[in-house]
């Protein structure tokens, strides 16, 4: 194999002129524990547009655009709120194919076809949040032709699923697996899931139903045939003036939101009580109203997640082999034209996501 290869690299925070194509970027080498992994797909999400953007910083207070933020500050411009080095190639859902592997891993891996985990331990304490990095954040990830990680985080996948078809999961379900799981639910619940449509959302819907629970989605009108496939139980268009009216007075146990935005103190308001609140994103926006009095008199239960318990990814990657889930892929690009994905992924046309492939 060459030493080189092609990757899309991120040279610093700003707009989508911050990626640079590179035709001859040095190929990673696998270290210790590590394998090295030809990437056959690998999707986009939030995260990417967040970190490149500098979204996550403290001094940004509108929604996601996909802009570069003029204001940003150079201290916690991440999802962990601290700086992380360029030049950085991102990209969190690598699929592909082991071709090599480090000192102390299985060589049974190579030729192994393998899905990454986002999420990055240390393993000589793997359950410590403070010591967890992302893959594509803290490291390299798979916008490029090759990707290395530690065995620890991916896992080998048997499936007749495309490699693209696959790179629709890793980020999507983990977060919203990670999300139920936080919250709890069952079988007993009735969730809303604001931004349906969405790679998450999609994933929400078909999570929870997955668990037995009551599942209302939430979308865009003209994304409803498409959203009706995941199997929720009742569509409801994307912020109905009457919530509460529109679901037909449904008692909503449980909302999975990762939208925020103006809309936010609606869906806490239709909240039952001992309801609970669950959170990973804020596409509308991360600046909300919430009425104190609400929330105690109530006796909500909020809860955030970001950093997945381990099992988590196991758990979705299984989910996948027995046919539970199944992918939404909207569309895919060839790795070269990253931005232009990533343009499409912020306008938010389409539903489920978006992948690229070298």
């Amino acid at each position: 194999m060459t030493q080189t290869m092609k990757a899309m690299v991120l040279t610093g925070h700003g707009g989508l002129d911050k990626y640079v194509w590179h035709e001859n970027w040095p190929k990673p080498e696998p270290g210790p524990m590590e394998a090295l992994i030809r990437v056959g797909a690998c999707g986009l999400n939030n995260t990417d547009v967040n970190t490149r953007s500098g979204w996550y910083s403290k001094t940004v207070s509108e929604a996601t655009t996909g802009g570069a933020y003029a204001a940003v500050a150079e201290d916690d411009p991440t999802w962990g709120g601290a700086p992380i080095t360029f030049p950085r190639i991102q990209g969190a859902d690598a699929v592909g194919e082991v071709v090599a592997v480090g000192d102390g891993a299985d060589t049974a891996l190579i030729g192994k076809r393998v899905m990454t985990n986002g999420w990055l331990r240390d393993w000589s304490d793997p359950d410590n949040m403070e010591k967890v990095g992302y893959f594509g954040s803290e490291i390299d990830g798979g916008f490029a032709e090759f990707t290395k990680t530690d065995v620890r985080n991916m896992a080998v996948v048997t499936s007749d699923l495309s490699d693209a078809e696959l790179a629709t999961f890793s980020c999507s379900y983990s977060t919203a697996e990670g999300m139920l799981s936080r919250a709890i639910v069952t079988a007993a619940d009735t969730v809303l899931v604001p931004g349906a449509s969405g790679g998450v959302g999609g994933a929400l819907v078909q999570l929870a139903k997955l668990r037995g629970a009551r599942v209302i989605a939430m979308a865009a009108e003209a994304k409803h045939g498409e959203v009706a496939r995941l199997g929720p139980d009742l569509i409801l268009p994307r912020a109905p003036e009457n919530l509460r009216k529109a679901s037909g007075d449904e008692k909503v146990t449980v909302v999975a939101d990762i939208v925020g935005g103006p809309y936010w103190p609606t869906l806490i308001e239709i909240l039952e009580r001992g309801g609970r609140y669950t959170c990973s994103g804020a596409i509308a926006g991360p600046m909300v109203t919430l009425d104190l009095r609400t929330f105690y008199l109530r006796d909500l239960t909020f809860t955030g997640s970001t950093i997945i318990p381990r099992g988590v990814f196991n758990n979705v990657v299984r989910y996948i082999e027995r046919g539970y889930i199944k992918p939404v892929l909207a569309a895919t690009y060839p790795l070269c034209e990253l931005r232009e994905a990533q343009q499409a992924f912020i306008e938010k046309q389409h539903t489920g996501n978006i992948v690229v492939v070298p």
